[in-house]
């Protein structure tokens, strides 16, 4: 259950962060590069029907860039998403998908308490610190608290608490029950396998994540908690579903607006926890 020790930083996942490191540094600085051109990239414009015109970057292949990388770099320029995250100021586009779905779920409420598995670099965090007021702002409502854990080290960020922990280790569960104080409110999870290029493999290594990840929760979850994590669209989840609806009143499985289309990537979200 190892397996997700390469995998939890979005500056490696396209859908965790914003950047990666394909000799993409100095794209946006065009006084110093000339902007777009310097970076092999041309503007295809095009009519968005409101008297504006739409600009989307096309990227030349470049010598010693894979063509993947080169796609990969185009559909990160063009992406929305990505372009609200460096706007809004979250550390990746994986921030919306958990946004979507609480505003239609509704499990991260002020005061809650929120444990986030494997959190680098923090973007989830950045939105639950926000709704469960684990900073004060909304004056009269409960304060909540945020927990972050990975196995690698997350930049500190205001009204989250972040360790290095791996989950999987005996005692996991008895220190963040510690730490929070007492069990807690919401379990979420974006953690992926790392990628092995064979389909089925991931999505078993991804499933065995999210079981172990269920797991957890069920020693650190209140009654009437939720649990929320990935999971990859493959056939083999369906233990795990079967486990879920016998320990919570709800479970629905959702593709979020931010989940990119081509991506077979679900969310599990299972509220009202039986204990």
């Amino acid at each position: 259950m190892a397996c997700w020790r390469t995998a939890r930083s979005e500056a490696r996942d396209p859908d965790r962060g914003v950047g990666r490191p394909v000799a993409a540094s100095g794209i946006f600085a065009k006084k110093k590069t000339g902007g777009a051109r310097a970076a092999g990239m041309t503007e295809k414009r095009g009519s968005s029907g409101r008297g504006q015109r739409d600009l989307k970057v096309r990227v030349k292949s470049a010598k010693g860039r894979r063509l993947s990388s080169t796609r990969w770099l185009e559909r990160q320029l063009n992406d929305p998403y990505v372009k609200r995250a460096k706007a809004e100021g979250y550390r990746g586009r994986a921030a919306f998908k958990i946004l979507e779905l609480d505003d239609r779920f509704r499990f991260l409420v002020p005061g809650a308490r929120v444990v986030d598995l494997g959190c680098a670099p923090g973007g989830w965090c950045q939105v639950a610190v926000k709704r469960v007021n684990a900073l004060g702002e909304q004056s009269g409502k409960p304060v909540g608290r945020v927990l972050g854990i990975d196995l690698q080290e997350v930049e500190p960020m205001p009204g989250a608490e972040i360790h290095q922990l791996d989950f999987l280790e005996d005692g996991a569960d008895d220190k963040l029950k510690g730490w929070l104080g007492g069990k807690a409110d919401v379990v979420m999870s974006d953690m992926a396998a790392a990628s092995s290029g064979h389909k089925q493999t991931d999505h078993l290594r991804i499933v065995a994540l999210c079981e172990a990840a269920a797991q957890l929760a069920f020693d650190v979850l209140e009654e009437g908690g939720s649990f929320v994590a990935k999971v990859l669209a493959g056939g083999a989840e369906g233990e795990l579903q079967k486990i879920l609806k016998q320990r919570f009143e709800k479970v629905a499985n959702v593709k979020p607006p931010a989940s990119r289309s081509d991506s077979s990537e679900k969310f599990v979200v299972a509220t009202g926890f039986r204990g």
